[in-house]
């Protein structure tokens, strides 16, 4: 984003009207008027107040097109982002309180959408029966009623009943009945998963696998051999 000669001009007059002032420096932020975009800060915002005081329709043009490219130069890292020149020319025609009167680029926000509040979003009303489990393990077991029998459907109640326990140690200290976990799964369910044994040799198998893979890891080197004394073998 270049900024010409003309348009350097026009940011050094804005500059010196506004330093050369021995009252500016005085004044502190409170005691000056609210900034509708207080992210670009007081030194821009005043050169939108100058702008507004230009008569010359021209002048008043290459003021804004000026201040625009200062207003980018704020956030470099902001320009591959998609309408980030039309964003800039929204947060002018803001800072100006929409007053100020210029060829605009792009058709600019209007100032009765600015205070439209959002639409409400809407929030679950579904009750959940054990809130330690969440309504996510909900859902898991409603979509292991759905599956057939066979080893996928096996494997997600095993992965749930183990998320189970998990979460009822998060409430719970203590140890954990395998009972327990087997009646809640059943209420859940109502009736529809068990914990027979298969699941309970599938768990294991699951639990012995993450431990694996904790244990073998690329900051544990305790299972890696250390072959650095055999490099300096000699060879016969």
């Amino acid at each position: 984003m270049t900024i010409n000669l003309q348009t350097e001009s026009h940011y050094t007059t804005i500059n010196n009207r506004l330093t050369n002032n021995p009252y500016n420096n005085m004044l502190y932020n409170t005691q000056q008027k609210r900034m509708p975009l207080p992210e670009y800060g007081r030194s821009i915002q005043n050169m939108v107040d100058h702008a507004l005081t230009i008569e010359d329709r021209a002048e008043r043009q290459c003021c804004a097109n000026t201040i625009i490219n200062i207003m980018g130069n704020m956030f470099p890292h902001l320009r591959d982002v998609p309408d980030f020149k039309h964003k800039l020319w929204d947060h002018l025609a803001i800072m100006s309180d929409f007053k100020l009167d210029i060829d605009y680029p792009y058709e600019i926000i209007h100032k009765d959408n600015l205070s439209t509040a959002p639409e409400p979003i809407p929030y679950p009303s579904t009750q959940i029966h054990y809130r330690h489990y969440g309504r996510t393990l909900e859902m898991l077991i409603k979509k292991a009623c759905e599956l057939p029998e066979g080893d996928e459907k096996d494997n997600l109640v095993a992965l749930i009943c183990n998320h189970m326990k998990k979460d009822y140690m998060t409430w719970n200290k203590d140890t954990v009945d395998d009972r327990k976990i087997a009646d809640d799964l059943a209420e859940l369910s109502e009736g529809k998963l068990q914990m027979t044994d298969n699941i309970v040799r599938l768990m294991a198998i699951r639990l012995e696998m993450n431990y694996r893979s904790k244990n073998i890891g690329p900051g544990n080197r305790t299972n890696i051999p250390n072959n650095r004394n055999n490099n300096y073998k000699r060879k016969y």
